[in-house]
C-alpha cells in the first residue's frame, strides 16, 4: 500500500427502525466493491416506507408512483478529493422490498441484497436504459450475488 493512501470504505445504514436484519448486507456490499476495485468511498443506504419513496420519485423523477429503490449519486466523473469518493445515497422502500420478495417467490435477504447491489452499481455509474446496459449491470448483480451465495 502507498504511504498516506486510505483504502477503505465507509458507508452508513440507516434502517429508521424499518427493518433490523441485514447484517449480511456488509458482505454483499464489500463484495461489489471489491469486484470493481472501488476503495475510499462513503455512501449511505437508507430505508424508507413508500410514501417516502414515492415522495422522493415524484420530486427527482417526476415519476409519481411507488418504487423500490432510487440511487442519488453524488459523481458524474470519478471526483476524487485527497483520494476519496463520495458517492452519494440509496433509498430502499422496505415496504416494496418485503412484496417482491414474496411476489418473485425468494427470501426478503434476496431481495433486500438485490436491492442494495443495484443501488450501489447505479452510484458507481451504471444504468440498464439499453439492452446492453441492463446485460452488463444484471450480470454483475448475478455474479456479485451469487458469490456471497444469496440466489433465487
Amino acid at each position: 500500500m502507498d504511504c498516506g493512501v486510505f483504502k477503505m470504505n465507509n458507508y452508513t445504514i440507516i434502517d429508521n427502525d424499518l427493518y433490523h436484519d441485514y447484517a449480511y448486507l456488509d458482505g454483499v456490499i464489500n463484495r461489489t466493491l471489491a469486484k470493481l476495485n472501488v476503495h475510499n468511498a462513503i455512501f449511505s443506504v437508507i430505508f424508507v416506507t413508500k410514501e417516502e419513496i414515492q415522495k422522493l420519485n415524484r420530486d427527482y423523477r417526476k415519476i409519481d408512483r411507488v418504487t423500490d429503490v432510487i440511487s442519488f449519486a453524488l459523481e458524474d466523473e470519478p471526483d476524487k478529493i485527497m483520494d476519496l469518493r463520495i458517492l452519494g445515497d440509496i433509498y430502499i422502500c422496505i415496504d416494496k422490498m418485503l412484496e417482491q420478495a414474496k411476489m418473485y417467490n425468494h427470501s426478503n435477504k434476496r431481495e433486500l441484497s438485490f436491492l442494495t447491489v443495484h443501488g450501489l452499481l447505479h452510484l458507481l455509474g451504471y444504468d440498464h436504459q439499453t439492452p446492453e446496459e441492463e446485460k452488463e449491470m444484471f450480470g454483475l448483480q448475478d455474479e456479485i450475488l451469487e458469490a456471497e451465495k444469496i440466489v433465487r
